[in-house]
């Protein structure tokens, strides 16, 4: 899920902590770890389906997934920033920031198990639409007529991916879930530039995993059922390839400008459909692929202008 938030990790970083990363940038070592991150949770994404179609419920994933990352998130923790980086002040954000962002993983994981992997990517890539207008309607940000352009170029892929009234190969229940997905997404964005300049990175990543560890186990005891090793394995590794890839996400800002990476993040597009052809057995149409490059060059825009606002607002 993490593979769609350049929008979160552009407001993420306040002007000081942005300048203290470029101090000690190394491009080619940011690029490498993003790529990383972007094969980790293409990766993510397919274990995730796979084991959807092996009978897991929405809840028992949601848990796996949380679970099995804990113990990289601590394991970080331990060699790098300490358990001090997770304490807060202002518990009650992150409560509302990880309910935004867990049920956005409830829509996600569930348009995985009715989708096309490369279709379910996709509408999830949408999320800086959303991001764009609930930026304008609730925080009162400028948004330009470039930046509203590329709103609707993006618009414009989603209609000829999802194909109103046309596209019988798509789930619609699957393609409401994604779309709600991406727009809980935004609304994650919006809250995580409220308080990313004053909240620890580590103590907002730490928060969200252990919140939606314990409401996957809280639904445990009503959709848990029991399921053969393989199924166990892609359930844990599922956790582990999530966690991997969100710190490897988080890490690759202490090497290369938010400009450089972000647009690397749309590789995940190119990755799930690969995947979906090899694994799922699934070609994705040309109008998904139409559909995929519109939203695709509207986000790298869409993060460019982000940018260019973000030094303007650095040096008044």
């Amino acid at each position: 899920m993490q593979g769609a938030l350049l929008l979160m990790d552009l407001s993420a970083m306040s002007p000081s902590s942005e300048a203290a990363s470029l101090r000690r940038h190394i491009p080619l070592r940011g690029i490498l770890l993003r790529l990383f991150s972007v094969t980790a949770f293409a990766v993510m994404a397919a274990l995730v389906k796979a084991a959807g179609t092996q009978g897991v419920s929405l809840p028992e994933l949601v848990f796996y997934r949380n679970a099995g990352a804990l113990p990289v998130m601590i394991g970080w923790l331990l060699v790098g920033p300490g358990f001090a980086a997770v304490k807060t002040k202002r518990p009650m954000v992150h409560l509302t920031r990880s309910v935004l962002g867990i049920s956005s993983m409830f829509c996600y994981f569930e348009a995985l198990t009715l989708l096309p992997l490369a279709e379910a990517i996709t509408l999830y890539y949408t999320a800086p639409i959303a991001a764009t207008m609930l930026s304008a309607m609730f925080l009162r940000e400028h948004v330009g007529p470039r930046r509203w352009a590329a709103v609707a170029v993006a618009f414009v892929g989603l209609l000829i991916v999802v194909q109103p009234g046309g596209a019988e190969h798509l789930s619609p229940l699957g393609v409401t879930l994604g779309l709600m997905g991406a727009m809980m997404l935004g609304m994650v964005t919006v809250t995580l530039r409220q308080i990313a300049t004053t909240e620890n990175t580590a103590a907002i990543a730490f928060w969200f995993t252990v919140f939606g560890a314990l409401v996957g186990a809280s639904l445990l005891p009503f959709f848990n059922q029991p399921h053969d090793a393989r199924t166990y394995v892609l359930l844990l590794a599922s956790g582990l390839t999530g966690g991997m890839g969100q710190l490897a996400m988080t890490a690759s800002l202490r090497y290369a400008p938010v400009s450089v990476v972000a647009p690397l993040d749309y590789g995940q597009i190119v990755w799930t459909v690969l995947i979906g052809w090899a694994v799922f057995g699934t070609t994705p149409l040309l109008t998904t692929i139409v559909g995929a490059v519109l939203i695709t060059a509207s986000g790298i825009y869409t993060a460019y202008r982000e940018r260019v606002a973000h030094i303007a607002r650095s040096v008044q």
